[in-house]
């Protein structure tokens, strides 16, 4: 027997916890199905499903067998779709998903990108929380900071740093702070996140040196990164925030750098997708546009206490 011809039926008994829903999804019979998911466990050796007349339950075998499933059916039809669609503009629908901070940097992105593949249907899932793609059938995440899992493929797309920012009509009342140390002669707008915890700030001790934490007081903190710009940019203290994040501020003269000798490197950006994924003409046009526009712009000049 193919080994796997029972595995879409049994990934769809699992997922349903019922044979009849399965088999409407299959459009196909219940008995096909249960047929189908019994040959898979003789030629495997185990039982995968415990059944009873009221339920369906997964076995301590069925649950490690599950997820091997996922994982093989998703490269099974990546593959599929890669090799139809190969010589195809992108089409069809695109599932993202991207963390909030990330909105203003990626959404004008997205937006490129459909107007460029019209025959695109985008579906953009804000959240903060780690996507798993294969259950919610993500094509791309977008994420900030470390990556978990090793089994995916990511795509680096930003470097990021830390960058300390002031208005100008703060800096001209309370002076310019020429080292880390200085911070606490200052007014400190910091990040609280959602579990309670304040941020604080990381410099390079020395221009190039080793990184560290310097613990200031807050003299506000607030639970939304952008209200810190808007604190800042009223010339209530200094903030601490992401490079990608000030552009706008920094373009139209409200805030200005301080410290960017000692400025700290930001977590990376990557792009996240199943293996396979990444060759179906759809997100690989989702990833080089990405790739493209993302790239490090040019050096800007140092701000104001460099």
């Amino acid at each position: 027997m193919d080994l796997f011809t029972g595995v879409l039926p049994f990934l769809h008994v699992a997922e349903e916890r019922s044979f009849r829903k399965a088999a409407e999804r299959l459009g196909v019979t219940v008995a096909a199905v249960s047929k189908a998911v019994r040959r898979l466990e003789e030629e495997l050796g185990a039982r995968l499903l415990e059944r009873t007349s009221r339920q369906v339950a997964l076995t301590s075998e069925g649950a490690a067998f599950l997820e091997r499933a996922r994982e093989a059916v998703a490269q099974m039809r990546a593959a599929r779709e890669t090799v139809a669609q190969a010589h195809r503009a992108p089409r069809g629908p695109l599932t993202v998903s991207l963390p909030f901070i990330l909105g203003p940097v990626l959404l004008p992105r997205l937006a490129r990108l459909q107007a460029r593949h019209p025959q695109l249907t985008l579906h953009v899932r804000m959240s903060d929380r780690l996507s798993r793609l294969v259950e919610e059938q993500v094509d791309v995440a977008i994420r900030l900071g470390g990556l978990e899992d090793s089994s995916l493929v990511a795509r680096r797309l930003l470097h990021t740093r830390w960058m300390t920012l002031a208005a100008p009509t703060y800096l001209a009342r309370h002076g310019t702070p020429e080292n880390p140390t200085d911070l606490e002669h200052h007014a400190c707008l910091k990040f609280v996140d959602p579990k309670g915890l304040t941020r604080e700030w990381r410099f390079r001790q020395t221009p190039g040196g080793a990184e560290a934490v310097v613990r200031t007081r807050a003299a506000i903190d607030v639970d939304h990164g952008p209200a810190l710009l808007d604190l800042a940019a009223a010339g209530a203290g200094l903030c601490q925030v992401l490079d990608f994040m000030s552009d706008a501020r920094m373009r139209d003269g409200t805030l200005v750098e301080v410290l960017a000798d000692h400025a700290a490197e930001g977590p990376q950006v990557h792009a996240l997708c199943l293996p396979g994924r990444q060759s179906v003409p759809r997100v690989r046009a989702l990833l080089q546009l990405l790739v493209e526009e993302l790239r490090p712009p040019p050096e800007r000049p140092k701000g104001r206490g460099a």
